[in-house]
């Protein structure tokens, strides 16, 4: 095996950003949020009706990280993907290419 196909691994100290406190972040290059902000943003919360059990495959990663959410994982991930059909479905329709 080349080493060409293995991953690069990060060369970011993770130690350290971990050890960070709020105020040593430096976020000046973050938009504040003004009232224009506000004006277009909504609350969006996990979904309290009913789920409908489903197999879903998933990337371990991803599902370990909204695991580490809480116990009601399973309805973040619902009120994710809601999201996300829900700006998709503000745009004009798109076509999918069958795989």
């Amino acid at each position: 095996m080349s080493k060409s196909s293995s991953k690069p691994s990060s060369e970011t100290d993770w130690a350290r950003v971990r050890a960070l406190t709020d105020a040593e972040i430096d976020t000046s290059d973050i938009p504040s949020l003004d009232d224009a902000f506000f004006e277009h943003a909504r609350l969006r919360l996990p979904s309290s009706g009913e789920l409908v059990e489903v197999t879903l495959h998933l990337e371990p990663q991803v599902l370990r990280w909204f695991q580490r959410q809480g116990a009601e994982f399973e309805r973040e991930i619902n009120a994710a993907l809601r999201i996300y059909a829900e700006a998709l479905s503000q745009e004009r329709p798109r076509t999918r290419k069958s795989a």
